[in-house]
């Protein structure tokens, strides 16, 4: 004989109203990991104050995460250049790469003179991660710093040169990385030294021919590498001496960026534009095109980036 439960069993279970006003839930957005001091930004010229022409530029820009790696470049102009000449030296520069090579806009998210005065690149905002063009396969979640000149023949590199480039990296950096150590980068084109999706473990602070196929950035700038790691990590132990003498808690400086999946907190702004996915190579031109390598007209030529910097950049459009 079958048992007959009693319909109060039977009935679905209601969750109890509760009376009063309305909890009030805060969304979180999500953690990024620990940041410790990294350096002061340093004094940097603008795009506005060197005259960059911003109606050559008609694709949307596009970001990618905190740096974990830094290339450094030269860019190949007469080292006998004056430093005046500059914001004119820059202006044609991106004449050339826009309207002579077919790209969106520069290449480095720096430029230094000899002089020591860093300039801003690439646009998008001196203090967000911009994906640049600098460095083959290699652009994201990195920062290409380009050192004006060609330097393959002095004896001496100029000392205000090698402190800027320095002082960048130390700022824009990562807090995690380690300016000593390596980092492990997947490759997004098969142009570079590496197939498209092969994992190449390079410095964190490395130069142009460790990934490309190029003389980039010369060898009196590559041998001093060494020397502007060194310089990166005193930098940071400055800044974290002055932070512990001052009491602030220990945060990144200028330059953080919300995490890759991190939604801005600006409604106006698209998650896409954080680079929530894997963003795209930058400005959409025939990746099998081949044109010359950007930094080294001795090197062999190579297929490369859309909108890797062009090594013609002499001042002249």
């Amino acid at each position: 004989m079958l048992a007959v439960l009693p319909l109060a069993l039977l009935a679905t279970w209601v969750v109890p109203t509760v009376s009063g006003p309305p909890i009030s839930v805060e969304k979180k957005r999500p953690r990024a990991a620990e940041r410790r001091p990294t350096a002061p930004r340093p004094m940097i010229i603008s795009r506005a104050e060197w005259g960059a022409d911003d109606s050559l530029r008609t694709e949307p820009v596009t970001y990618t995460g905190a740096p974990q790696a830094a290339f450094v470049h030269h860019t190949g102009h007469p080292d006998d250049y004056d430093c005046a000449d500059v914001p004119a030296m820059l202006r044609a520069m991106q004449v050339d790469h826009v309207l002579g090579q077919g790209w969106d806009d520069l290449g480095y998210n720096f430029v230094v003179d000899k002089c020591g005065t860093i300039y801003e690149g690439r646009a998008g905002g001196i203090d967000r991660f911009v994906l640049g063009a600098h460095t083959t396969g290699f652009n994201h979640d990195s920062v290409g710093i380009a050192a004006l000149g060609d330097f393959s023949y002095v004896e001496t590199l100029p000392e205000p040169l090698l402190a800027s480039i320095a002082s960048i990296a130390a700022w824009k950096l990562s807090s995690e990385s380690d300016p000593l150590g390596q980092v492990r980068l997947v490759s997004t084109n098969d142009a570079s030294r590496y197939a498209e999706g092969t994992a190449a473990v390079v410095d964190v602070i490395a130069g142009h021919r460790d990934i490309f196929y190029t003389h980039c950035p010369g060898d009196p700038l590559y041998a001093a590498l060494p020397d502007i790691r060194d310089r990166v990590v005193a930098l940071r132990a400055e800044a974290a001496a002055a932070a512990d003498r001052s009491g602030d808690s220990p945060a990144s400086a200028e330059g953080a960026e919300p995490d890759r999946t991190t939604q801005p907190d600006d409604p106006t702004e698209s998650a896409e534009s954080y680079g929530s996915a894997e963003p795209a190579e930058p400005e959409g031109s025939d990746q099998t095109a081949g044109p010359v390598d950007p930094d080294d007209p001795a090197g062999p030529a190579r297929p490369d980036d859309p909108a890797q910097p062009a090594r013609l950049s002499t001042g002249v459009p």
